[in-house]
């Protein structure tokens, strides 16, 4: 991600390096790189990142990106993430040169004590000749920025915050880099699917019943207990009311288990989400309710993204499972889930419209 989120830093590796000078703008300007090496090709690692749409299965903090506008080698996207307790949304441009394996980006409305930041991800391939320990890819996360608030007590917090969150996102290239090599691609570990239900019934009705998740336990047979807090949608969240909920699912075979989530909804028209306590085997997961009005009432997509961990497959699916199996199998119950919401969604709202139209005869 582009701006300082204060995430822990631990598991980066590599050196540091900042470097200060006179900007172009009057304002002084400040640089710093951050570098580690990865156990992967350069172009397997540039690829593993240059599809924001999973940087919420990538980066911990990072809770839902969007792209608003795609062109040759551009793009124009906005980030929902946590920045300590809080939640915040800024949008950036980025540009996207597979050639040279390079990833641009400069935000569009940085906050205080922030000017403006910018910088870019290079993927450097690196081999035996190099003397430096082997083949591999240096990877380089470089930022340029300026000070809207001078003084020094203002750039350390930016300085430490940045050091933080650069680690913290090395680390985590680094490692699922690594990760995706050993399985034989990313997708092999990260994939995506949707399920789509038509209901007749008003999309503010259909929202309504995914919004109030704490009347769940009542009414989905697999949710076993449900803790729902919600703040009002405000000036850092782009719109976006926040919902943090920790939730009990009772699976088929009697077992159950916690997860935690953070949902960003949009009223009467999309609720996304992640959980940020996941069970095994994943190492992430988040989706979205899309809610789209029809001539007959409204069509729900439930959308899921996944990030599976290679280490978990035997102890939950059982030896000799593989990658494939568990992509099926995580499928079906994650599918099976939402598709059973959907359908009591369904049937709550379309006799609520039946109910409401035969009291207006």
């Amino acid at each position: 991600m582009t701006t300082p989120t204060g995430q822990d830093g631990s598991g980066a590796g590599g050196a540091e390096t900042e470097l200060t000078g006179a900007g172009g703008t009057g304002a002084e300007r400040r640089y710093a790189e951050h570098t580690a090496r990865l156990a992967a090709p350069a172009g397997r690692a540039y690829d593993l990142i240059a599809d924001v749409r999973r940087w919420p299965l990538l980066f911990p903090p990072c809770l839902h990106a969007e792209v608003l506008e795609a062109g040759p080698g551009t793009e124009r996207v906005r980030l929902w993430a946590l920045a300590g307790d809080e939640i915040r949304s800024w949008t950036s441009r980025r540009t996207l040169d597979p050639a040279s394996l390079r990833i641009g980006f400069r935000q569009e409305d940085s906050a205080p004590p922030l000017a403006d930041m910018g910088g870019e991800w290079r993927f450097e391939a690196k081999s035996d000749g190099d003397g430096d320990g082997g083949d591999g890819t240096r990877l380089v996360l470089a930022h340029d920025w300026s000070m809207s608030s001078p003084g020094e007590e203002a750039h350390r917090w930016v300085t430490d915050a940045l050091d933080r969150n650069s680690a913290a996102e090395i680390g985590a290239v680094t490692d699922w880099a690594q990760r995706a090599e050993a399985a034989g691609g990313a997708g092999e570990l990260i994939f995506s699917f949707t399920d789509t239900l038509d209901i007749a019934a008003p999309a503010a009705d259909v929202y309504a019943f995914l919004h109030r998740a704490d009347l769940w336990p009542g009414r989905l047979p697999h949710v076993a207990g449900l803790d729902l807090d919600s703040a009002p949608a405000g000036p850092t969240t782009a719109g976006a009311e926040i919902q943090r909920m920790a939730m009990e699912t009772r699976a088929a075979d009697g077992t159950s288990h916690r997860t935690r989530s953070i949902r960003l909804c949009f009223t009467d028209e999309l609720i996304v989400y992640k959980q940020t306590i996941v069970p095994p085997p994943l190492l992430g997961h988040a989706g979205a309710w899309t809610l789209t009005p029809t001539a007959s009432g409204t069509r729900v997509t439930a959308r899921h993204r996944v990030a599976l961990d290679p280490d978990a497959l035997a102890a939950r699916f059982g030896p000799g499972a593989t990658l494939r199996t568990a992509r099926e199998k995580v499928r079906e119950l994650l599918g099976g889930n939402s598709r059973h919401t959907l359908e009591h969604a369904r049937a709550h709202t379309e006799a609520t419209a039946g109910a409401g139209a035969v009291n207006a005869r």
